[in-house]
């Protein structure tokens, strides 16, 4: 997030778009068949069978990567992600950073500071919300941070970072757009939170991601020393999560956090990875080597399961359609069967993993490494080809080319 938002949300320093936007792969890198959304040292990147577009620092995009915002010079502008043509442009003050989008991409939150792990203290928080109804500026108390639009677009969920004056842990709070009113979130049960039960965030957000349905946002925290759940709260029973699935229901406007087990959260927290389709949410905790899953619907853990642990590094989880589950670390990918646990396969990379995406169709599997986007066939983990990518960091989402 870099404030919950690591994987989905990038630093921004208002660095413009690059001008010309693409540059061409080189010659023995192999072309794209989809668009790739990536995050490198250079920013947001969108990968095409055309070349490369660096969309830079300032940009930022929707959770399933449908919607891409950026700010260009003077202009906040939205693009395409499957032709990055833009599609709107729009002139926006000096200083403001699209920082959050809305499920329809009609609408769009800007603050005045970067995402960033731990902000400044602030006595104030300046936001801009342009949408379908126009612009409205809010001027916030506290240390306020956008994080994801509710389904209709009339609210935003933010971080509300304390205490201002020296933010170390947060709660997550709605505002009102129409209002322009900060308040508590509801419970799973739709009933206020009360005075005093707000979850206070201490840890860290490793990543986010919408649930097949788009109705859920879920975001993988580890390290949560201390931490209280709003039920445990209400009930008076000792918290002390070290790792849960903070669930925010963005039609209903309601919070839960699903538990993880010992020892997941313990671990360092680029041992963790999240994943989820209609059927399966998937947490993988590689420096124990323990895979949970659980159902989104009841949102209960279903079972643990052991996968080879890998004591130090990046771990990445995607699930098919087909019914599998791929984990990888450092440069070797595990095939499971997601019902029944068996392992099918072992495939190995060049160079550590940092990052996995499905294809649109669910046939092509594209592995990202510290220079290199690998293009893999998803059934056999054959290579393809591969894409020249400096400074790669994240390999995001995919998305169809148009045409």
């Amino acid at each position: 997030m870099t404030t919950r938002r690591t994987f989905l949300v990038l630093a921004g320093s208002g660095l413009a778009l690059t001008a010309a936007g693409c540059r061409e792969p080189a010659a023995a890198a192999a072309a794209l068949t989809d668009v790739v959304l990536a995050d490198s040292t250079r920013g947001l990147l969108r990968l095409s069978p055309t070349g490369e577009q660096v969309l830079g620092t300032s940009a930022v995009a929707g959770f399933d990567g449908a919607h891409l915002y950026a700010r260009q010079d003077a202009n906040l502008v939205q693009l395409d992600p499957a032709t990055g043509a833009t599609t709107r442009s729009r002139p926006i003050g000096d200083g403001w950073l699209p920082r959050a989008v809305s499920l329809d991409g009609r609408a769009c939150a800007l603050g005045r500071t970067p995402a960033t792990d731990r902000p400044a203290a602030r006595a104030r928080t300046p936001l801009l919300v342009t949408g379908p109804a126009g612009d409205r500026e809010y001027d916030l108390p506290g240390v306020i941070e956008p994080d994801a639009f509710t389904s209709d677009g009339q609210g935003l969920f933010v971080l509300d970072w304390l205490p201002a004056t020296a933010p170390d842990h947060y709660r997550v709070r709605l505002l009102d757009l129409t209002s322009g009113e900060v308040q508590p979130l509801l419970t799973r049960n739709k009933v206020p939170v009360p005075a005093g039960a707000e979850e206070e965030m201490r840890g860290d957000g490793r990543q986010a991601i919408l649930s097949a349905d788009r109705q859920m946002l879920f975001t993988l925290y580890t390290h949560q020393p201390g931490h209280q759940h709003t039920r445990d709260l209400l009930s008076g029973r000792p918290g002390n999560a070290h790792a849960f699935v903070h669930v925010l229901h963005l039609t209903e406007r309601w919070a839960y956090c699903l538990d993880l087990p010992h020892p997941f959260g313990e671990g360092p927290i680029a041992g963790h990875a999240l994943a989820a389709t209609r059927d399966h949410l998937a947490v993988a905790d590689l420096h124990s080597g323990k895979l949970a899953y659980a159902t989104p619907s009841t949102l209960s853990i279903d079972r643990v399961i052991e996968v080879p642990a890998a004591p130090g590094a990046t771990a990445v989880l995607t699930l098919t359609p087909d019914g599998r589950t791929l984990v990888g670390a450092h440069d070797r990918i595990t095939v499971l069967n997601t019902s029944t646990n068996a392992q099918l396969a072992s495939w190995t990379v060049p160079a550590p993993l940092k990052g996995l995406a499905l294809s649109p169709d669910g046939t092509r599997l594209y592995a990202g490494t510290e220079r290199r986007l690998l293009h893999l066939d998803a059934a056999s983990g054959t290579a393809q080809g591969e894409t020249e990518v400096i400074g790669l960091t994240t390999v995001r989402q995919t998305l169809p080319t148009h045409g």
